[in-house]
């Protein structure tokens, strides 16, 4: 597939996306009640963890239908429809679950970032005692990412096997190719993360956003000044549409879109995106760096006139 062929798919997916999820406009707030420190995702999305009393309040919640998933230690996970008018408390009941494998998966999930060693062998306890447990697969390949290449390959390869339509896995692989410079496999996995996702997939479109925006740097160290204005271009798109689908949770995105439109002189653009950044992000410890962006912006924009 060619690089423009690429391009094409995933704007389609995008008008598919926008067209499809996002037509009744608008956002709504819930909050989650049900266990004590449980993860809550929305779409895919992490939105965060429970209180001690088991709440967690979404705001930024688009207008649609969503699925809703919750998982807490000891406990089987939990999915459930988010209509688009449901608003308010929503209630989502978990069972107590003594199952091997789904505890053992639980611990890798907890270790992933902490302890790769341990969690890569949990991960593996869990898939030898469900050998179709495909989210086990998928977290076995994030925590291999940058280790082991084939292994991680060969764990994506089985989640497909057990899961042919997973948006998810196609990001990871994709993830994967990246990590070691395999750039065109890269982008063919986060493509079809998007088109499995019909659109929606904020890991793929980041992928892909940062390999664009290292395609536009390398083009402007070279001169090459048409392929530079390119990449930023569809760098942008990438990351203004991971933005959108990740709803107010990675503030980093919003400052790597600040620094492409700043990049291309689109200094009103990027004050935009700054000031959706502390709206966003109101008690972020960033706030005053994107408040501080904004004003040097302005100071530029005056001596420009």
């Amino acid at each position: 597939m060619n690089l423009i062929s690429r391009i094409l798919l995933i704007k389609l997916s995008i008008v598919l996306l926008t067209t499809a999820t996002f037509s009744q406009g608008g956002v709504r707030s819930i909050t989650v009640r049900t266990e004590p420190n449980a993860v809550v995702w929305i779409d895919g999305v992490k939105r965060g963890i429970t209180s001690e009393r088991g709440e967690l309040r979404i705001t930024h919640l688009k207008r649609g239908l969503s699925v809703i998933r919750v998982r807490a230690d000891g406990f089987k996970e939990s999915s459930k429809k988010l209509f688009p008018r449901q608003k308010g408390i929503i209630r989502v009941r978990l069972f107590k679950t003594s199952d091997p494998s789904i505890l053992a998966f639980q611990e890798a999930e907890k270790l992933a970032l902490s302890d790769k060693e341990k969690a890569i062998e949990l991960y593996k306890k869990a898939v030898k005692l469900s050998p179709r447990f495909a989210k086990a697969f998928v977290g076995l390949a994030r925590v291999l990412t940058g280790r082991d290449y084939d292994e991680a390959t060969g764990a994506i390869a089985n989640a497909r096997k057990i899961k042919p339509i997973y948006p998810e896995a196609s990001a990871v692989e994709g993830r994967i190719h990246r990590a070691e410079n395999e750039i065109d496999k890269a982008i063919d996995s986060f493509d079809r993360a998007i088109a499995e996702g019909k659109g929606f997939q904020p890991e793929a479109l980041t992928g892909l956003g940062l390999i664009y925006k290292k395609k536009a740097e390398s083009a402007e160290i070279a001169g090459n000044f048409d392929e530079e204005e390119f990449y930023y271009g569809e760098a942008a798109k990438s990351f203004g549409k991971a933005i959108e689908q990740l709803s107010a949770t990675e503030p980093v995105l919003y400052f790597l879109l600040g620094q492409i439109y700043e990049k291309t002189n689109e200094n009103m653009k990027a004050i935009a995106i700054y000031k959706e950044f502390i709206r966003d992000f109101p008690t972020s410890n960033e706030r005053s760096v994107a408040e501080s962006f904004i004003v040097q912006l302005k100071k530029e924009k005056d001596l420009q006139r």
